[in-house]
């Protein structure tokens, strides 16, 4: 990280960035070119472990992917604003963000049930909604398991006053 004064290394400071996104941005190696797609997500951290689960439909891009490569990056971030620095004729924005690598696991049975209830529960529209079991059986929950995980932020700096 070339910007080590915007890292941040504590473990609880990363998870607050992680529970405050709504979206994780999932990268797939797709040939040359990367294969980046938005998904919702849920997430357990226990004993150091941390773990994303994502659901999608079990066809199309991203599912195959999955499937060929175990392995992705993934990225999140809150963009918080864009300020001008008239003094330093210059402009930055403030933001949050984590990133890292993580292995690509598709669960089954009570397992899957677990996760999908998981990511159901994190959003408030959808927390203790039922949902069809045909709906159960065609979607494929993943588990991203954590390998590697870094965050930076550039906040705004605390006046004296």
């Amino acid at each position: 990280m070339r910007r080590k004064d915007r890292e941040i290394t504590d473990q609880e400071t990363i998870l607050k960035i992680v529970d405050s996104c709504q979206i994780l941005r999932l990268g797939l190696a797709d040939g040359d070119y990367p294969y980046i797609v938005p998904v919702n997500f849920a997430y357990t951290y226990d004993e150091g472990l941390l773990c994303f689960y994502i659901h999608g439909a079990m066809a199309g891009r991203k599912y195959s992917l999955m499937q060929k490569n175990s392995r992705c990056s993934f990225e999140m971030d809150i963009p918080l604003q864009v300020v001008y620095l008239p003094e330093e004729k210059n402009a930055t924005m403030f933001y949050q963000s984590v990133m890292g690598t993580a292995d690509i696991s598709f669960l089954e049975g009570e397992e899957k049930l677990d996760a999908l209830d998981h990511i159901m529960g994190r959003y408030e529209e959808t927390r203790g909604a039922a949902y069809a079991p045909e709906a159960f059986k065609r979607v494929a929950v993943a588990k991203l398991t954590v390998r590697e995980i870094t965050a930076k932020a550039n906040m705004p700096r605390k006046t004296a006053g």
